[in-house]
Parts: structure tokens; sequence; C-alpha cells
């Protein structure tokens, strides 16, 4: 199951982050870049809980700190990913499902931007300034619209994926459950059950044959 994980973790990290730097940073959208990114790291935090979604969190970060065109210092993205994906997995739904998309939703909100902020934190101490250049509070908007017009179409697919790695012993049993109802609803379906009932009905019947031409046979001899 850990295997599973993390060849799907990465294998999602790696196509979330080849998309969003080929494709999303190349559309030159006024303010941020939609973070495909985060909204990738949010959909396993919330199926692998806290400390899952630490671990990708902090995978994928210092990915994108490593990978060009990265204009920052390393381990500054991973970071923020870290912070937001244990914070993420904290909400993670008791019974692995969601059943309405409030909860993602305000998840990616809280999360666009509290990374946001907390990117542009660790820049200011580490000398980078250009958050106040190009201004906090658009960047804020439009990282949070950017990211909540692509999350339905993001995180749950990251989550039905995650799920599904993570319910492969289950289904296997599961399964194996729905063979023995199938099977059971085939012997019903061919009549046997029927036919031993019946056949049932027919040893009780002539049981009560017995005994009743016993009972005559006794009246008649006395």
């Amino acid at each position: 199951m850990r295997f599973n994980r993390m060849l799907l973790s990465a294998t999602l990290v790696v196509v979330a982050l080849v998309v969003q730097v080929s494709v999303l940073a190349r559309l030159h959208l006024p303010g941020a870049v939609p973070d495909l990114l985060l909204l990738t790291v949010l959909g396993l935090a919330l199926v692998y809980g806290h400390v899952g979604g630490c671990l990708v969190g902090f995978g994928a970060g210092l990915l994108a700190d490593l990978a060009p065109p990265a204009d920052h210092a390393a381990g500054r993205y991973a970071l923020v990913l870290c912070v937001i994906g244990y914070l993420a997995g904290l909400v993670k739904p008791e019974s692995g499902q969601v059943r309405t998309a409030t909860g993602p939703m305000a998840v990616v909100v809280a999360a666009a931007i509290g990374s946001t902020l907390l990117y542009a934190g660790v820049g200011a101490l580490v000398g980078d300034t250009a958050a106040r250049h190009v201004g906090l509070g658009g960047l804020l908007f439009s990282a949070t619209l950017y990211d909540l017009l692509l999350a339905p179409f993001v995180v749950p697919g990251v989550m039905w994926l995650a799920r599904r790695a993570e319910n492969d012993p289950l289904a296997d049993s599961g399964g194996a459950k729905a063979s023995d109802v199938a099977s059971g609803w085939l012997s019903s379906g061919t009549g046997l059950r029927i036919g031993s009932q019946r056949g049932g009905f027919r040893m009780k019947a002539s049981k009560a044959r017995v005994a009743r031409a016993g009972r005559i046979k006794g009246v008649k001899r006395l």
C-alpha cells in the first residue's frame, strides 16, 4: 500500500508540475499562476491524512524548487506545501469520502490564501520583496479565483485515484463478498434452493401421509 502511495503521488506530482510549467505558466494570466501542484497536494492530503499530506507536500514543493525555471531559493516552496499538506490532512473526512463539495472548496480557498501569504512571508525573510512590487492583494484574489475554478476538475479526480489505490485489498475482499452474494442469487435463480424446499415439503407431506395411514390402519385394526 505504501508503494502504491509513493508511485501514485510521484506520478501525479510530476504530471501536475509539467502541466503547470509548460501550459498554465505560459497563459500569462493577470496576477498569480493557477497552482495545479497545490491542488494535487490537497487532493492527496484529503485522502492520506496529515502525515501523508506533509510528506507529499514537501516532495512536491522541493521538486518545484529545483525544476526550471525556478527563480527562488530552494526549499521555499517545499516549506509552504509541507505546511499546507499537513493542515489539509487534518480535515480529512473520517469516512474517507466527501459527501458535499463545500468542505473541499473551503479547503481550497484557505490553501490558496495561506500558501500565498506563507510564500510571501518566507520570501520577505530571505530578502525577496517581489510580492510587494506585484501587489499582495491582487495575488491573493487571482490565486484564489484561479484555484477555485480549477479545483472541481482536479481535486475530485486526485481523491478518486488515491482512494482507488488505497482500497485495492478492500476491493478484493468486497469482490469476494459480492461473488458470494452473486452465487446465492444464481443458486436461487436456478431453483436449487426452491427445489430443496419443495423436496422438504414433499418429505414432510409423505411422512404426514404415512402417519395418517398408520393411524387409519390402526383404527381399522381396532
